[in-house]
């Protein structure tokens, strides 16, 4: 298959399984560009989501990147379309009928029950981005200092972002 249709295949799967966004499905993504199809290590992974949340826009983009990485320009739109259009004609099909049942006893038990599991697979995907960035301890030092910061005082993450790129450059 060629790179361009494993992307959209790829990446077409894992939206319709992005519950509350693509960071839910990051465990999922990096399992298929890493270790399944070796498009990228997990080191480039993990930079290049750090890159995608540095810049503005939606999470999305590191999948526009990784498509970018491994199939140039037109790898990244393909990606992007991918990650992007199944959920969204998913959801625009879905959306009358939701609205329609607003009042509905199963409706009000399947919104309460999505926010635990998209909490967890956001959980888990910091799991593996905190795995792959964290190769000696004083890297894991480094993430352990950004998380407690970011937990215990109102500094903006991209503070803690480029405090991070800084030690990178300066220790790396």
């Amino acid at each position: 298959m060629s790179p361009l249709l494993s992307l959209a295949a790829l990446f077409g799967k894992l939206s319709l399984l992005a519950v509350g966004g693509v960071n839910s499905t990051l465990p999922a993504i990096a399992h298929e560009v890493v270790d399944e199809r070796h498009w990228i290590t997990a080191r480039q992974f993990s930079q290049l989501f750090a890159i995608a949340q540095a810049a503005p826009g939606p999470n999305m983009l590191v999948c526009a990147l990784i498509g970018a990485r491994v199939a140039g320009i037109a790898g990244g739109i393909v990606a992007a379309v991918a990650m992007v259009l199944p959920a969204g004609v998913l959801v625009m099909l879905v959306s009358g009928v939701w609205q329609r049942f607003q009042h509905a006893r199963w409706r009000r038990i399947v919104q309460a029950a999505i926010l635990p599991i998209t909490a967890g697979l956001v959980l888990a995907a910091a799991a593996v981005l905190v795995r792959a960035a964290d190769t000696s301890l004083l890297l894991l030092a480094i993430s352990l200092t950004a998380a407690t910061l970011n937990l215990r005082t109102r500094l903006h993450p991209l503070w803690l972002l480029a405090a991070g790129a800084a030690l990178g450059l300066v220790l790396g």
